[in-house]
């Protein structure tokens, strides 16, 4: 029962990003989402097509995830485990990525020009564009 519970746990805490906080801004905001993915794609009806299919990814994956039927789709495999481990580093790689890139491109940049400057994550945001 317990080894269920740590099992439960631990896929929680891989969903925990994109099911409650992700999907459920996608819906609160899904103005700012649709103008953020315009950025992407000058079509707004493509835009909105892509948040939309974003979310049901989100949703219908965690899901998925959370009650394991992701893990049955192609029934055991000796390789899944190793895979799951990969796509857990490239997901923890990308988060450190992005703490030391910044969440723009002028932070690839700044990093870039100066790659042994520290990034100053405490300096207040008006103060850090004066650099």
């Amino acid at each position: 029962m317990l080894s269920a519970l740590v099992a439960f746990g631990a896929r929680c805490l891989l969903v925990g990003l994109f099911l409650p906080f992700s999907a459920l801004d996608k819906i609160l905001n899904f103005k700012q989402a649709v103008a953020q993915a315009s950025q992407a794609v000058l079509n707004r009806v493509v835009a909105k097509a892509l948040i939309a299919c974003g979310l049901g990814i989100e949703v219908v994956m965690s899901v998925a995830i959370l009650t394991g039927v992701a893990d049955r789709l192609k029934g055991t495999s000796s390789g899944r485990e190793l895979f799951w481990d990969f796509m857990k580093n490239v997901a923890l790689a990308g988060g450190f990525l992005t703490l030391a890139f910044g969440s723009d491109a002028t932070g690839v940049q700044h990093f870039l020009h100066h790659p042994l400057q520290s990034s100053q994550p405490y300096v207040i945001a008006e103060a850090a564009h004066e650099r």
